[in-house]
């Protein structure tokens, strides 16, 4: 990154605390709940103002990519509908203390957050909350001009309204990178579609999601003054600030996607805060280091605390299952309290020690599935990661604490992941790689783990 495009931590963290002292703060409803965490809240939520529009955004997003299924668990997992009743309940619990902004996709929770997410939004008056959804055109049809349309009067009709507040052309960058940009947007016309259903005002707000392919996103910042971008949404945490790419050389450091925004006055939508939960399910050595220095305060806390502090971010989305995960987000935002300069070395630290387990940067976010031949791609690096995290993936038999190890893996493994859905059913058709966010290798790290499990059972290792 050029010298002149960088903030210096200094003037970063100067600015970080102005913009904690000067948010713009709003009531957030009644403070009384049902909830008995309600009453513990520290204040009001934090609001940043989008400057292209004057909205007052609250700093907490509802992402709802994994909604409450009727068993308990995330509806992106297995084939569980949506408990609606748990997604009204916890949309009114976040409206009421101030979050305003709720995030979807057509392809989320197996293409039914859109329509969950309407259910429960149209309870409330339309002025009281905004609304991001995608054109998530992913597959080759969906390239087509008239599909693509459909699926974006397809949003409108789900999320029951006329005008979408936030629509991002969805995971820019993926795939084939600048050729499938211009497949699913240029060629086929979408891109000045958008643009003129912004102009007649069915979408107030016009930007982009980022992943995979930097020049894709060099593109689309150079072309800022031809498109005029409300808002991108950019994968932002204390690991990927500095370490994106050295975790996978396809991916881009968050410290120059954030600062590239920056210098164009482009506000920020923040996703993966806990990279898929890997910063709340941190290393036991991790969670020594954030609970000593603060005692009552959630490992996730932490992370959250990073991403709304940089001073152009505009939201902070979370992916909550449950009112639990809810509630502490509320906590770390009513109101946030900004990183000082040691808290941002500290945490920087906590990344640098990170760094030294070799986890695999699976986010949980299913965009891989369903594998035709059955396999739990993402239940199996996360168990790896889990073990790994735990100090359960054994060097060699000689290890000290092997039968220990070894035993704790193949028992978790069975447990995670159906016998049938394991990584020895793997036969390399590398489907799955190319809908990766995170540019696995899909493929070699399943044949990895499979031989991996293999010389554990054989205690061949």
């Amino acid at each position: 990154m050029n010298k002149q495009n960088n903030i210096s931590r200094r003037d970063f963290l100067k600015a970080m605390g102005m913009a904690g002292a000067t948010a713009g703060l709003a009531a957030c409803g009644n403070s009384t709940s049902s909830s008995a965490n309600s009453d513990s809240l520290k204040g009001e939520m934090t609001y940043r103002t989008n400057p292209s529009t004057g909205d007052k955004v609250s700093l907490l997003g509802f992402g709802m990519m994994r909604l409450p299924s009727v068993g308990g668990r995330s509806a992106r997992e297995g084939n569980e509908e949506i408990d609606q009743e748990m997604v009204n309940r916890m949309v009114d619990y976040a409206i009421e203390h101030g979050v305003n902004y709720f995030d979807t996709s057509p392809a989320y929770c197996r293409g039914k957050s859109e329509h969950a997410t309407g259910v429960a939004l149209s309870r409330h008056p339309r002025n009281s909350y905004f609304i991001a959804t995608k054109l998530s055109n992913f597959a080759p049809d969906t390239w087509k001009r008239e599909n693509a349309i459909a699926m974006y009067h397809n949003s409108l009709k789900e999320l029951r309204t006329d005008y979408i507040d936030y629509l991002l052309l969805h995971g820019i960058g993926m795939g084939n990178g600048m050729e499938e940009y211009e497949a699913r947007y240029v060629n086929n016309g979408m891109l000045d579609f958008l643009l003129a259903e912004r102009e007649a005002g069915r979408i107030r707000n016009l930007g982009f999601s980022y992943h995979g392919d930097v020049k894709v996103f060099d593109r689309l910042l150079a072309e800022h003054d031809k498109y005029q971008w409300n808002f991108v949404q950019i994968q932002l945490n204390y690991l990927d600030w500095k370490y994106a790419k050295q975790i996978n050389p396809r991916n881009t450091d968050a410290e120059y996607l954030y600062n590239e925004l920056a210098k164009r006055n482009i506000p920020a939508v923040i996703m993966e805060p806990l990279l898929g939960g890997r910063l709340s399910n941190v290393p036991d050595s991790i969670v020594a280091m954030l609970k000593q220095r603060e005692p009552e305060a959630s490992v996730a806390s932490w992370a959250f605390r990073f991403a709304g502090s940089q001073p152009d971010v505009l939201t902070v989305l979370s992916g909550m299952t449950r009112m639990e995960h809810l509630q502490d987000n509320l906590h770390t935002y009513s109101p946030l309290q900004p990183l000082s300069e040691e808290e941002f070395a500290f945490l920087q630290q906590a990344a640098d020690r990170m760094m030294q387990f070799d986890t695999i940067p699976c986010n949980d976010c299913k965009y891989c599935m369903p594998c035709p031949y059955g396999i739990d791609i993402p239940a199996i690096l996360l168990h790896y990661n889990k073990c790994l995290n735990e100090g359960n993936i054994p060097e060699s038999s000689q290890d000290a604490d092997y039968r220990r190890a070894r035993r704790a893996y193949l028992i978790g493994y069975d447990r995670s992941v159906p016998k049938l859905r394991q990584a020895s059913h793997c036969i390399g058709c590398n489907q799955c790689s190319p809908h990766c966010p995170q540019r696995i290798d899909i493929p070699t790290e399943l044949h990895r783990i499979d031989h991996f499990v293999e010389q554990l059972k054989q205690e061949t290792l």
